[in-house]
C-alpha cells in the first residue's frame, strides 16, 4: 500500500503557500510593514521560511496569521486534510488515510471549516427579491403514496361530511 503523505513534498508546500499568500509582496500580518528580513528557517520544519519586520521587531513566519499556524501537525497533513475535505471523505476516512486518531483529525476538519467560513463574506440581498410559499408535508419524504392514500381518506371523511349534513 502507498501512503500518500510520502507523495507530497513539503518543500513544495511551503512554496505554494507562499506563492499565494504573498503574492503582493510579504508583510508583517502584525503591523503591516513591508520592511522586513529573512531570518533563516524553522528548526523543526526546515522548509518554514521567519522573518523579522523593522516596523514593530516582531518575528513571523509563512504561517503566522493563518488557520494552518500554530499546530504540530506538519503542513502537507493539512493540505492533505483539506484536499480530503475537498473529496467529501468522512473524518474517520480522514483519519485512516492520514493515519491519524480520530478526535485529531476531527479537530482538522472543524478547525479548517472554521477558517473558511471566517474568510467568506455575508451574504447580502439587494435589489427585489421575492419568496413563495411552500407545502411540506412532514414524515413522508420519499413515500409519495402514503401523501397521496392520506388525501383520499380526507377527500372520503369530507365528503361523507357532506352526505350526513355537517358543515
Amino acid at each position: 500500500m502507498v501512503n500518500i503523505q510520502n507523495l507530497i513534498d513539503d518543500a513544495k508546500c511551503f512554496e505554494t503557500v507562499r506563492a499565494l499568500r504573498w503574492s503582493d509582496g510579504i508583510f508583517c500580518p502584525h503591523c503591516g510593514s513591508a520592511r522586513l528580513i529573512k531570518r533563516g528557517f524553522d528548526d523543526t520544519q526546515p522548509d518554514r521560511q521567519r522573518y523579522r519586520c523593522h516596523g514593530c521587531a516582531r518575528d513571523f513566519d509563512d504561517l503566522t496569521g493563518t488557520v494552518l499556524a500554530g499546530h504540530h501537525q506538519p503542513l502537507r497533513v493539512w493540505i492533505l486534510c483539506l484536499y480530503f475535505m475537498g473529496l467529501n471523505l468522512s473524518n474517520r476516512q480522514i483519519a485512516q488515510e492520514l493515519g491519524l486518531n480520530k478526535d485529531d483529525a476531527q479537530h482538522m476538519t472543524t478547525h479548517l471549516r472554521q477558517g473558511l467560513v471566517a474568510q467568506q463574506e455575508p451574504a447580502g440581498l439587494d435589489g427585489v427579491v421575492e419568496c413563495d410559499e411552500v407545502y411540506i408535508v412532514a414524515g413522508h419524504k420519499g413515500h409519495p403514496t402514503a401523501v397521496k392514500k392520506k388525501d383520499e381518506q380526507d377527500d372520503a371523511t369530507d365528503s361523507k361530511a357532506v352526505e350526513d349534513g355537517a358543515p
